[in-house]
């Protein structure tokens, strides 16, 4: 499993800003991903840069004014960013959308993290970093969140006060009440909580409340916050859900916790008080699912899975064509 941060998107696009060439006269963000890696490139190179939609009906953001209309003949060299490229589909798509654009403008195409087997896909790639792999600007709105554990004070609300924290009445208003953080984009697989299970009813009403997608949520089997003090075992409680074999990611807030999270259970835990990824204690059996040992082995796997998925698709495609012929 691979991270890169914020700070490593910037450091990286510092150390290879001599790879861009400097005839180029318009950045353009492909969104949303693309958006944040264009604006830092702009910024370096001076450049002005807009989206790609709004690039494709004629919009250009300009020092000043939020947007303005510019003329085809003011930029001729267009640099295109994104993110990263993993199965290529993505860029693909975007040099689709703007072929008919080709004869009016030169359109170059630049990745900053690129699969090593797509890397050809782009003029310039800037850092081969293979999958699978996590981004800090959009890891709540990984395709795999069904697959990942999460934490919720602290990450999906912010941490109670102390006074809050009593036990009591104020704690069950905090818990209905509590001001939403990181809300993801995309179904979470289980909700791991020291909250107490006497909690459980005010908690499912404000992660129903806030839109929150989940498949499970596991709560702190104790009868008061005294005895679970004295247990004092919350990282345990955590990883024992998290070493399910299927999880490969666990969202934590506090770093002491996430350390010890992942010491148990070898597998990677993304710390919300740093916004780092905590992988010090790795799995061999993880790395070799995820692909960082022997990748050749997951690539194998994933075009297998592919494979048979298409041949399940195929077949029930013919069963239905021979269900209609029979109707009719």
């Amino acid at each position: 499993m691979n991270y890169r941060s914020i700070n490593d998107l910037n450091t990286t696009i510092l150390k290879q800003l001599h790879l861009i060439p400097r005839d180029i006269d318009l950045v353009v963000g492909v969104p949303r991903s693309g958006m944040l890696p264009a604006n830092l490139l702009a910024l370096y190179l001076n450049l002005p840069y807009t989206d790609i939609h709004s690039f494709m009906n004629g919009f250009i953001y300009k020092s000043g004014a939020r947007k303005q209309f510019f003329n085809e003949t003011e930029y001729k060299n267009i640099l295109v960013v994104d993110d990263s490229i993993a199965s290529g589909s993505a860029i693909k798509e975007c040099k689709s959308d703007l072929a008919h654009l080709e004869s009016k403008f030169n359109i170059k195409y630049c990745a900053i993290y690129y699969t090593p087997e797509n890397g050809n896909l782009a003029d310039y790639a800037l850092e081969a970093v293979p999958t699978p792999r996590y981004f800090q600007w959009n890891i709540f709105n990984h395709t795999t969140l069904e697959k990942a554990c999460f934490d919720i004070d602290g990450v999906l609300c912010v941490d109670p006060s102390e006074e809050q924290n009593d036990d009591g009445e104020l704690y069950r208003a905090f818990i209905l009440n509590a001001a939403p953080l990181y809300i993801p984009g995309a179904k979470i697989g289980t909700i791991v909580t020291s909250r107490l299970e006497k909690y459980r009813s005010e908690t499912v009403i404000w992660l129903e409340k806030n839109g929150i997608q989940y498949d499970k949520l596991v709560m702190l089997d104790l009868p008061d916050m005294k005895a679970r003090q004295k247990a004092n075992n919350h990282a345990g409680h955590k990883a024992k859900e998290y070493q399910v074999s299927h999880y490969n990611l666990f969202v934590e807030s506090d770093l002491g916790q996430a350390i010890e999270i992942n010491k148990r259970t070898k597998k990677p835990v993304f710390c919300t008080e740093n916004f780092e990824m905590i992988y010090n204690s790795e799995s061999f059996v993880y790395n070799l699912k995820s692909g960082k040992n022997f990748p050749f082995l997951r690539r194998y796997a994933l075009k297998l899975r592919d494979y048979v998925k298409g041949l399940k698709a195929t077949s029930e495609s013919s069963s239905l064509e021979k269900a209609s012929s029979s109707f009719n």
